[in-house]
């Protein structure tokens, strides 16, 4: 602004009494006056060692080449030398596939298929199952039984069990029919989660739950967390006080989940039921039991009300919903 003064001013009074009055260097004045065109950035000359522009097309047509289109420079460097060819370093190699933007990974990989995490809801029982396989140690080093277990995911009680010599998928169809058969699942109601182990991904299987009108998800590769249930309910089983190290046959294994089972659907007091017997959730006696806490706890506090803090005690509250990968807008659904 004070330049623009200065050249209205300059016609009248000249540039240096206009510039002295305005407080503007003379040299700045003439300076903006002239503004300097920047120079031209001065080329590079090629180093004498680099390599001749028909020579890089003849690189960069061999790494395109079928033969090493897929080849990393150091492949190919050592590839040519067997052959008692040297056409440039590797560093001049990589040099000229930066300047084409071709350093990216050239291998030829397998693409895998995008796997989607499960969202699964169960609200009552029979809805969602989850069902997996275990080894147990056998009488000698590299023998194992194999326990197959389905689990009802709202009320975490075992709906079938099985020990068997092998993992196969002729048994686990057997196994999925019969429990389903014995809890009387009509078509379309049930869900069954598993991992993907082949028995759990073989096509008899599938097509067994094809023909009974049962959804079969499965977790995603390597990831335990898909399937918690089941993990949950196998370390409940392997660390149960007289679980053995090793079981010496098939009858002990059988025997030891004869009396485990039992044990765990009707006297196993489950932190995720709100401290009920699986059973007593699956057969739908949560309710009542429910309220015959609250009748105790309201007599106790009845009794000596000085004993609690601010209220009457509440017992745990019943499950109302059971998720596998809740999404996090829901979370507030469950209890």
């Amino acid at each position: 602004m004070l330049r623009e003064a200065v050249a209205t001013l300059a016609p009248v009074s000249g540039i240096a009494a206009a510039c002295q009055a305005l407080g503007v260097a003379r040299p700045s004045y003439y300076r903006a006056q002239k503004p300097v065109a920047p120079a031209e950035p001065t080329p590079r000359p090629a180093p004498p060692r680099a390599l001749e522009e028909t020579e890089r097309q003849a690189v960069l047509a061999m790494f395109h080449s079928e033969r090493f289109c897929d080849a990393s420079p150091a492949e190919v460097y050592a590839t040519l030398l067997d052959e008692g060819t040297y056409l440039c370093s590797q560093r001049t190699m990589y040099r000229i596939l930066a300047a084409e933007g071709e350093t990216r990974e050239r291998r030829s990989q397998l693409v895998h298929p995008v796997y989607h995490k499960p969202e699964l809801l169960a609200e009552a029982p029979n809805q969602l199952w989850s069902w997996d396989i275990t080894k147990l140690l056998g009488p000698a080093k590299w023998t194992y039984f194999y326990l197959y277990v389905i689990l009802d995911v709202f009320s975490r009680s075992v709906v079938g069990w099985m020990v068997a010599h092998r993992e196969s998928s002729e048994l686990a169809q057997r196994f999925i029919e019969e429990t389903a058969s014995k809890q009387q699942i009509p078509a379309g109601q049930l869900t069954l989660h598993a991992d993907r182990g082949t028995s759990m991904t073989s096509k008899p299987v599938a097509f067994l739950l094809a023909d009974l009108g049962i959804t079969k998800t499965h977790s995603r590769p390597h990831v335990s967390n898909d399937n918690p249930y089941s993990e949950s309910q196998f370390k409940t089983l392997k660390y149960r006080p007289g679980f053995p190290d090793r079981f010496l046959s098939m009858e002990e294994a059988r025997s030891f989940c004869c009396a485990f089972f039992p044990w765990y659907n009707t006297e196993h007091r489950h932190s995720g039921i709100g401290f009920l017997t699986p059973e007593a959730v699956h057969t739908g006696q949560a309710p009542a039991l429910h309220q015959m806490r609250s009748e105790t706890l309201a007599v106790a506090y009845a009794l000596h009300p000085e004993r609690f803090v601010r209220q009457a005690p509440m017992p745990p509250p019943l499950p109302t919903a059971a998720w596998i990968n809740q999404p996090p807008q829901r979370q507030e659904v469950t209890h």
